[in-house]
């Protein structure tokens, strides 16, 4: 279990003894009553003039869906290191495909924490040629208490 101070609230991250060790994630995320939560859309693979990045590569899309990850909680005021829980979609039913996608995930500092995450393989995502997407819950600190 881990803790990190958010001004004078607290994120306390849970790893379960008699559970598995996960790998970079948390079984689970507890913050405090009367903290800030945004509750973040779906992070999608498009450029900033809505133009797929990455067509046919789940590891590019991932990175781009990171980077605008970054982009929405920096606009409410937070970072990464303060995303609680993510839902990971990736359009493929192979463990390499999703494993790949992860990695991505692992090395963007969203599992520094470590937040709760749930890597889910899917069928079909939104855009056309679309293959992963970021749903995210993150803190917003105090201002000028990150």
């Amino acid at each position: 279990m881990s803790t990190s101070q958010i001004g004078v609230r607290v994120i306390r991250r849970v790893t379960v003894p008699t559970l598995f060790p996960p790998p970079a994630y948390a079984h689970a995320s507890v913050v405090e009553a009367g903290t800030r939560l945004a509750f973040l859309a779906g992070s999608v693979p498009l450029d900033a003039g809505g133009k797929l990045v990455g067509e046919g590569d789940p590891v590019r899309q991932a990175r781009q869906v990171i980077a605008n990850l970054e982009e929405q909680v920096r606009a409410v005021g937070s970072d990464l290191g303060h995303v609680v829980a993510t839902d990971v979609y990736v359009m493929s039913g192979e463990p390499a495909v999703l494993s790949a996608v992860w990695e991505v995930v692992e090395a963007s500092g969203l599992s520094a924490g470590p937040h709760a995450s749930t890597l889910i393989g899917v069928a079909c995502l939104g855009y056309t040629g679309q293959l992963v997407e970021i749903t995210a819950t993150a803190v917003v600190p105090d201002a000028g208490n990150s």
